[in-house]
């Protein structure tokens, strides 16, 4: 294939074969003793500079002076930047002056990696720096990075701020855009300190299949797939919820897995095909125990991340700090839309939905209409944390009935900034009662409803083994880490979200 290659690519490479014509290998394979970062060096050099009379760092040019038989280059590691002073005569003590006459002033450009070491000490302009006395090359940059240039006025020119090549070449922009590296910390942050609160607690983390038979667990549109060897369809699941609880009918009090979920359905700032949800089961516990559970987790982790209980949020300040608001959901649709629905057929609320303006289809059962509406009407209002709690049987098919109506299920999700973050059930056991709701839902597939859900034989059997009294969860961790990281669109926080194919050049 022929490369189109820039004037600025053609120069690298002229560079590359001049420092193999040199003797230098631009892409050594021998380890590189780097024994500090320059974080580290930063904040601990002032008060212990004895420490850092011999020292190896690494990383990526940032900037370069040449200054005649002296020179400054500052490098990039993982934990921030550290300026290197390098002397002609120190680095090339003998006659050969090869190495900083022409590969570090001509053949090293911005976006090499180099190796300096040395040892520490602070230049006139009071700037701490390594004194080298070895350089290496480590890798030769063949592309060159966007020079990000701010004018005398305060303008920015060149930025790498173009979403769709910000996201797809998102390796150039955690190079160049300060603060993107923090947002996919804080994001592993988030993630290390759940599993802390699960394990403290002793439930154990899982791992259930991706590729599944019958995509359950949800209503979602999957996507589908075949597996050759075995002649069979499969399904990128959609939820790991059916074999999570299989789990606690074999035996375990509390599972949870981070799992990597699939849905065949639309793209904008809260959704991505390809997403993680966090998904735990606890025996012996219902609905209302998972509410006090999960503000207070919410809370602990919100501080643990942030330094407070309080996050700004587009604009908004959310207090996550316990205890959250209860609203049942039939409530909360009669308080924003003037209808009560409780007891409603499925014809008297298409006509509710009809007149409020919320458009329907043939498809839609009575509990897809009620979501249309609570979504369409009532959503937005809900920015500080609250729990959406009781939920009609037709829009939770996996979920127990309500000890007081059996109208409605033991079900709640929690709203935050108006968007969904967890829904959580007290599960449904009763191997009967779930045969019958599956069936519903075959019902709502034959009508032509997409998302409806399979009925899964294999669960069925499970439960008529028995399942314990259970409460799970399911926490969207995207949406999660949108919120700490005041993030408002979801491929802000995904390293590689889904786009259309890059088109060949």
């Amino acid at each position: 294939m022929d490369l189109q290659l820039s004037e600025q690519e053609i120069f690298r490479r002229e560079a590359l074969a001049a420092m193999r014509n040199s003797g230098i290998n631009p892409y050594p394979a021998d380890q590189v003793p780097v024994n500090f970062l320059s974080k580290t060096i930063k904040s601990e050099f002032p008060t212990t500079p004895e420490n850092f009379s011999s020292v190896c760092v690494a990383g990526r040019i940032m900037t370069k002076r040449i200054m005649g038989k002296a020179s400054f280059v500052s490098i990039m590691d993982s934990s921030g930047r550290i300026q290197g002073y390098i002397n002609r005569d120190i680095i090339c003590p003998k006659e050969d002056k090869t190495l900083y006459n022409d590969v570090f002033k001509k053949q090293l450009d911005i976006g090499d990696f180099i190796s300096l070491e040395g040892h520490v000490f602070t230049t006139k302009t009071g700037e701490i720096s390594v004194h080298v006395s070895h350089m290496k090359v480590l890798s030769k940059s063949l592309k060159p990075l966007p020079v990000v240039k701010t004018d005398s006025e305060g303008g920015t020119h060149d930025a790498f701020t173009d979403p769709e090549l910000r996201h797809r070449q998102r390796y150039v922009d955690l190079i160049v855009n300060e603060g993107v590296k923090d947002v996919f910390v804080k994001r592993t942050k988030v993630f290390n300190s759940m599993r802390e609160v699960f394990n403290n607690e002793g439930y154990l983390e899982v791992e259930t299949p991706i590729l599944q038979s019958i995509p359950g667990g949800a209503a979602a549109r999957p996507f589908k797939t075949h597996h050759n060897a075995l002649d069979i369809p499969l399904y990128l699941r959609i939820s790991n919820e059916l074999y999570l609880k299989r789990l606690i009918v074999g035996g375990f009090d509390g599972v949870y897995e981070f799992a990597k979920d699939f849905r065949n359905e639309g793209m904008d700032r809260t959704h991505n095909p390809e997403f993680t949800i966090l998904e735990i089961y606890v025996a012996y516990k219902d609905y209302k125990w998972m509410m006090d559970f999960t503000e207070q987790m919410f809370e602990n982790i919100t501080h643990k991340i942030t330094g407070s209980e309080k996050i700004s949020f587009d604009g908004k300040t959310i207090n996550m700090a316990a205890p959250y608001a209860r609203v049942p959901i039939l409530e909360a649709i009669k308080t924003h839309t003037g209808h009560d629905l409780l007891g409603k057929s499925e014809k008297e609320i298409k006509s509710i939905a009809e007149s409020i303006g919320i458009e329907v289809s043939a498809e839609m059962g009575k509990g897809k209409l009620i979501d249309e509406i609570f979504g369409e009407k009532c959503e937005k209002h809900y920015t500080q944390p609250t729990f959406i709690t009781d939920y009609p049987v037709e829009m939770s098919p996996l979920c127990k009935k309500h000890r007081d109506d059996d109208r409605l299920t033991e079900r709640f999700e929690l709203f935050i900034n108006g968007t969904e973050i967890a829904n959580a059930y007290s599960e449904l056991n009763d191997p009967i009662d779930q045969r019958e709701r599956f069936e519903e839902q075959l019902r709502l597939l034959e009508k032509g409803d997409d998302e409806a859900m399979f009925v899964d034989q294999d669960f069925l059997r499970a439960l008529e083994y028995g399942m314990p009294p259970t409460s799970g969860m399911g926490i969207g961790m995207d949406r999660l880490v949108m919120l700490l990281t005041g993030k408002t669109s979801i491929q802000e926080v995904l390293f590689f979200p889904q786009m259309r194919q890059e088109k060949a050049e």
